[in-house]
């Protein structure tokens, strides 16, 4: 028998007999010769009169997988798909595997027909509507006997022993390893009143996860088993810690950031995934435009100066500012970084981790680090007025110096170092280059399609895109998991600082001048930049709209 029929029959989706009629067929012609699992349901489902489907139009009912043992359909792998009259479809893989089947007949007293379902997909479907951790938490409750009190209780309970059960601990790795598997860069456990609502955050955005209705009652296991393996305190619920978590999976080093801040319903925690690989790349890998590109690599050729990385929290600044590293680290050059905390460790670059509580602050550290001769110097990010004045002193006593900003644009960071109390002269004489930038999600390659709205047009002629330009907008299919998108890609502001613009600045005018300044002598904009990717069919316009906010961008009417 041919080995991808001898799969199937081992697997029960095939009886031999059936897989030796299988085999004739193969042979005459009928039926391809490698026939993939869809193709080889397809063809049992015709031959015993059954229905197929890929699931991919067939809506599931909560309300009737209620009607059934969790652990039932989890162990066989069956998902009720719908009930008509007196029967229910019951989703399988298996057909000449009935025990499942069986079983729930027997329970239920229901009239049970099996409906053929690729593995995978009934496997997705399964976590969609089970929840991610569903088995974990059914053999919690049949097996171990795990008792876990509510936070507010006044009981003596030992949650060190109980966060150390397996099916604890378990449970809290399938979500790490779910959240690694769909690409999220956050995890966000949330306690409110009747539930303990899980979401990732995937591409920059949001999305709630499908959990077990009863993970409510295990919520103080959960978060004292993520406290032991941050090594926080577990008895200590008043007070907000913070955490680390070295983690590999697949030969894949992830270090996690915890934070634990105690809510009204309990302590909520939030997981930070950075990827160790990730970082390691150089600025190819930024897809700068050929124009970003070169004044970079300008900027990275200068023996001093302050180059500013702007943007809100998660909009890629680290990842730009290490990717400017990696060109320049070499032995010649010693390079000093100091930040909050150390998101990614660099061969070849000295890193201090900055401690607070210990008196080192990123001005105190920066002190020090001058002292230490370095040819070049990364401070996390300039958060008050005695950093801002060392980090400008520095560049002016011949260090290259690079760090980041909280500022929407590019010439609101000058303004903002003004504000902060550097005086303007300095500024203008220090600063040499300034890049904002954001992150859009990138339209998945397998179902995005031409946007012919009559929206798109509006904008399309608005923002001076020619009429032979093809936008596309996100649809959603399996492969993005619904989403329209995989990945995302940043779009750049680059400020050369000219004499024009310190002139104005040393006039203390204001920010909006600055930009008329900035974009006279050829700075494009953050929507400008999108632009770029939507004429290239990698983002679409809603995408560059959602995350930039120009005051020179066309509004909506």
């Amino acid at each position: 028998m041919d080995q991808v029929l001898q799969r199937y029959v081992d697997a029960r989706q095939v009886s031999e007999p059936d897989a030796r009629l299988l085999s004739e067929q193969i042979a005459s012609g009928a039926v391809s010769a490698a026939p993939d699992e869809g193709e080889v349901l397809r063809w049992l489902a015709q031959e015993y009169g059954l229905p197929y489907t890929s699931l991919d139009d067939t809506p599931v009912d909560p309300q009737l997988v209620s009607l059934f043992s969790v652990r039932v359909l989890l162990a066989h792998e069956l998902l009720p798909l719908y009930r008509r009259d007196d029967t229910v479809g019951m989703g399988t893989w298996r057909l000449f595997d009935t025990r499942g089947i069986d079983l729930l007949r027997t329970q239920t007293g229901l009239r049970l027909s099996p409906v053929l379902v690729p593995r995978d997909a009934l496997q997705k479907a399964i976590k969609e509507h089970l929840g991610v951790g569903a088995d974990t938490l059914d053999s919690i409750e049949r097996e171990s006997g795990l008792r876990v009190v509510d936070d507010d209780t006044q009981e003596d309970v030992d949650l060190d022993n109980i966060a150390q059960d397996a099916s604890i601990i378990r449970f809290v790795n399938q979500i790490l390893a779910d959240a690694i598997g769909q690409r999220a860069t956050d995890v966000h456990l949330e306690p409110f009143e009747d539930e303990l609502r899980v979401r990732y955050r995937v591409d920059g955005v949001l999305q709630e996860v499908s959990v077990p209705a009863q993970l409510k009652r295990y919520q103080p296991a959960i978060v004292s088993r993520v406290k032991i393996l941050s090594n926080l305190d577990i008895a200590e619920k008043r007070v907000p810690q913070d955490g680390r978590i070295k983690l590999r999976l697949q030969r894949e080093e992830v270090d996690v950031r915890v934070s634990v801040i105690p809510m009204v319903h309990g302590e909520a925690v939030v997981m930070r995934l950075l990827h160790q690989a990730s970082a390691l790349r150089g600025l190819v890998s930024l897809g700068m435009d050929a124009r970003e590109e070169r004044l970079i690599r300008r900027v990275l050729r200068l023996p001093h100066g302050i180059v500013l990385v702007t943007g809100p929290t998660g909009s890629g600044k680290t990842t730009t500012l290490y990717a400017a590293l990696q060109e320049i680290n070499s032995a010649e050059r010693k390079i000093i970084t100091i930040e909050d905390p150390v998101e990614y460790r660099l061969k070849g670059i000295n890193q201090i981790q900055i401690h607070e509580k210990a008196g080192l602050t990123f001005a105190r550290g920066l002190r020090s680090i001058l002292r230490h001769d370095p040819d070049v110097v990364l401070v996390g990010e300039i958060r008050d007025t005695e950093t801002a004045k060392i980090a400008v002193q520095a560049s002016l006593t011949g260090h290259l110096v690079f760090s980041t900003l909280h500022t929407n644009d590019a010439p609101g960071a000058l303004t903002r170092l003004v504000d902060m109390g550097v005086e303007p002269y300095l500024v203008a004489s220090s600063v040499d280059t300034v890049l904002a930038q954001r992150l859009v999600r990138v339209l998945c390659p397998q179902c995005k399609a031409p946007d012919t709205s009559t929206e798109a047009a509006r904008w399309a002629r608005e923002w001076g895109l020619n009429g032979s330009a093809v936008i596309y907008h996100a649809v959603g299919c399996e492969a993005c998991r619904g989403t329209g998108h995989i990945g995302r890609r940043a779009i750049f502001e680059m400020m050369t600082i000219t004499d024009e613009v310190r002139r104005l600045l040393q006039a203390q005018r204001s920010s909006g001048e600055i930009r008329q300044a900035a974009v006279a002598h050829g700075m494009r904009s953050l929507h400008e930049d999108g632009l770029r990717l939507v004429r290239a069919g990698v983002t679409s316009l809603e995408e560059v709209v959602r995350v930039t906010a120009e005051a020179d961008a066309p509004e909506a009417t």
